[in-house]
């Protein structure tokens, strides 16, 4: 099945700030600016008080007449009601985040995306979020005299690009979110593969060529369980050691894909710098918004999925493959794509499911 709808614009929309820190915890701010209002207001979920507020909002042009004025605390209460029905499907339930492109360059869409995961935690969803680096270890190896080198898009990566890559995706890019995590408000604890055991890594079939690039062997997810179970938000550098212990830079998709399989999770969100899979890659407005995996694979074989998104759909397909109910890659360019994909009903990107 393959469902497009062609990408609209519209302009910005900025709800209430207070809506969390005066209905779910008084230490939380979030400032849910939707970038893409339309997809809200054709929601069929969504109550005609909230409709007019929004649509208010969205024009500076309205034909029709003004609607009765919403108090802040009407506006609130009416959001997180019309919420409600997309906080049930998830409640409860571990979705696995994968971070990484322009949502980790700009200082302003890291804050939307960490804003929604500490909402999302809030609200009772058990979100795993796992992260690589690739801009920060250019910017390090740079520092130190080291030229990247890369290999049909792959680091080459050996001993002395190894020991930088787990230092700055380990001691730095990984505690920084962490940081940031519990500054917003929810309670993030730092791992990366090689902490309980959770991966084992084995050598890439590519290994004489690329290094110490590696394949995840093995997940046990003991270590993340009672994490989880306890409202924690386990933040994940893709670093995993072999059983001799020698290190290796995984793919952060390919982790996140097998960290989902074995937690049982609900939803596999892979964040990109493009607005999803297309129906033509060269009209970004041929949007496919829900396709399964036969279909995925059809556009594959007829050329229409190419290049760096292979993977990231081969990610999604393994990961369905082994239990995960449906996986998206999403836009992480627009500003809270991680609550448009959670909490409305067209989602902000590619859904794939089995």
């Amino acid at each position: 099945m393959l469902t497009t709808k062609p990408a609209t614009t519209s302009p910005p929309l900025s709800l209430s700030k207070t809506l969390i820190n005066q209905n779910l915890n008084p230490n939380l701010s979030f400032p849910l600016n939707f970038s893409k209002p339309t997809k809200i207001l054709s929601s069929p979920l969504l109550k005609s008080p909230l409709r007019s507020v929004l649509a208010t909002t969205t024009t500076t042009t309205t034909t029709t007449s003004p609607q009765p004025s919403q108090t802040p605390a009407q506006t609130r209460v009416d959001i997180l009601s019309e919420s409600l029905p997309f906080i049930q499907k998830f409640r409860g339930k571990t979705i696995v985040v994968k971070y990484g492109g322009a949502a980790m360059k700009s200082q302003s869409l890291q804050a939307s995306v960490i804003d929604d995961l500490v909402l999302l935690s809030c609200v009772g969803l058990r979100p795993v979020f796992v992260h690589g680096g690739g801009p920060e270890i250019n910017s390090w190896l740079a520092r130190l005299g080291i030229q990247p080198n890369f290999l049909n898009g792959l680091r080459v990566t050996d001993l002395s690009t190894m020991e930088i890559v787990e230092m700055v995706l380990v001691g730095k890019v990984n505690k920084h979110l962490v940081s940031l995590i519990n500054k917003a408000g929810a309670t993030a604890v730092g791992l990366s593969g090689k902490d309980g055991r959770l991966l084992t890594a084995r050598p890439s079939p590519k290994a004489a060529e690329l290094g110490f690039v590696g394949d995840v062997a093995r997940v046990d997810a003991t270590i993340l369980q009672p994490l989880i179970a306890n409202g924690h938000i386990p933040v994940i550098a893709s670093v995993a050691a072999d059983e001799d212990g020698q290190a290796y830079n995984i793919n952060a998709d390919t982790v996140a894909g097998e960290l989902a399989a074995a937690l049982g999770a609900e939803k596999l969100i892979l964040l990109t710098d493009v607005a999803g899979i297309l129906e033509d890659r060269d009209d970004p407005g041929s949007l496919v918004k829900q396709i399964d995996i036969k279909g995925v694979k059809r556009m594959v074989e007829e050329g229409k999925i190419a290049g760096g998104m292979i993977p990231k759909v081969n990610c999604c397909i393994r990961s369905l493959a082994q239990g995960v109910k449906t996986t998206s890659i999403i836009d992480g360019r627009l500003q809270h794509s991680l609550l448009f994909e959670i909490l409305t009903d067209e989602g902000a990107g590619t859904m794939i499911t089995g």
